[in-house]
């Protein structure tokens, strides 16, 4: 019999004393989860859920009341007028670049203000050259890097009064990325700067990994439209693909328009049996976001003290569920998440290595023992094989689940 969860005593030691040391910081991840599990539970109550709403439809998906009930519910939760949340869409990526070729035109032009966005985009703007990107529909792409991990408030002011922009991105999480992700007050910020400048430009939010962070959405702070994934927060472990795209409901009818048939938008689309996992992830999500929470602070506490740069700092404030540790050596990234591996629930006795993934110019090592394949609110580690080996750890659907791995991989860096 295979037993890989091989945990030092000093690791034993570690934890106990940090979890004593995080208690207040606990304290405060439950009550927003709290908040959040309430705000969840009063969108379904609004909307009156029940088992019905369960049922199946296939073919082109007319009249299905269930995926109908479930498009209103995001909206609530992300206060948006309007949500489109589809089996159909892949990835997260899937749905950025939905909504980038929905809301864009030839001519146009978008802005990104955090940088270089994330490396599944860059084939889709154009940044590497691709024969079905944006730029070869004669969209414009240029980007404003920020300063000092805020945005460049007066170049991107004056960036917008000297030129035509129809929409700008956001990528609120840090990617692969040594900066740090982009807390709300800090959106609000630069949403209410750009609005003042000119009304009409469409500021859509990427919040892949941020959902249920913190109490306030993109939405709620002046975003036209919000897009993550329901393989990471939102999906709660439970939604085995699929994405949302939420925000003003003119902009949302152009997405639905884009990813199924204009003229038929959101009336088509079968939800299969996707209706009851969307519930029900969505249900779990606050308590998921939680538990991941927890489980990075106590990574961030613990490496630290074993001589490790990490960011965030486990005292720090959290935008989302993502946590950096660099190990500045390849060998260190790779045993660390060998460990992830070997304690997660799925294919614990597969061995990591690094390997060439789509999208990516880097190899990547991924740890990723999950019920559904690349979940990032399952437990997981993955990073890519480049100087100064980061290793981006997210997720852990239970605080327990999630402190197993962590003694795993910790005690697998100390051999």
């Amino acid at each position: 019999m295979n037993n890989n969860l091989e945990i030092k005593e000093e690791v034993y030691e570690l934890v106990s004393k940090w979890e004593d040391k995080l208690k207040d910081i606990f304290k405060n991840i439950e009550e927003d989860e709290f908040y959040n599990s309430k705000r969840v539970l009063e969108a379904f109550h609004h909307y009156n859920v029940s088992e019905s709403d369960f049922a199946t439809s296939t073919g082109y998906g007319y009249n299905d009341g269930g995926r109908d009930k479930i498009e209103a519910i995001f909206a609530q939760v992300l206060g948006g007028e309007d949500a489109l949340v589809r089996s159909q869409f892949i990835s997260g990526t899937h749905a950025l670049t939905v909504a980038l070729f929905a809301l864009l035109r030839p001519g146009d032009k978008m802005l990104s203000i955090t940088g270089l966005p994330y490396d599944t985009l860059h084939e889709v703007i154009g940044i590497k050259e691709n024969k079905s990107s944006l730029a070869s529909y004669n969209i414009g792409y240029e980007q404003i890097d920020l300063v000092d991990d805020d945005f460049a408030y007066v170049q991107i002011k004056d960036y917008l009064e000297n030129n035509q922009v129809k929409l700008i991105e956001i990528q609120r999480s840090k990617g692969y990325s040594t900066r740090k992700s982009i807390n709300i007050k800090k959106l609000e910020k630069v949403i209410n700067l750009i609005k003042a400048v000119d009304k009409n430009i469409i500021v859509m939010v990427d919040n892949c990994y941020c959902e249920f962070v913190e109490k306030k959405t993109p939405l709620e702070v002046g975003a036209d439209i919000c897009v993550g994934s329901l393989i990471k927060n939102l999906g709660g472990g439970i939604a085995s693909n699929g994405a949302y795209i939420a925000g003003k409901k003119e902009l949302i009818n152009l997405c639905a328009e884009r990813l199924n048939v204009p003229g038929e938008a959101k009336e088509v689309g079968p939800s299969m049996h996707f209706n009851r996992e969307f519930l029900m992830g969505l249900y779990h999500a606050p308590s998921a976001v939680a538990s991941s929470l927890k489980v990075a602070i106590l990574t961030s506490a613990i490496l630290e003290e074993l001589g490790y740069q990490v960011e965030p700092k486990y005292q720090e404030e959290r935008v989302d569920i993502v946590q950096n540790i660099y190990f500045g050596n390849a060998q260190k990234l790779i045993d660390y998440c060998c460990g992830i591996q070997s304690s997660s629930a799925v294919d614990s006795n597969s061995l990591v290595e690094a390997t060439d993934m789509p999208g990516y110019d880097d190899q990547i090592v991924m740890a990723s023992g999950s019920f559904t394949q690349g979940s990032s609110i399952e437990i997981s580690c993955d990073g890519p094989l480049r100087s100064p080996y980061i290793a981006y750890q997210q997720g852990s659907l239970t605080y327990a689940y999630g402190k197993l791995a962590i003694m795993v991989a910790i005690s697998n860096l100390l051999k």
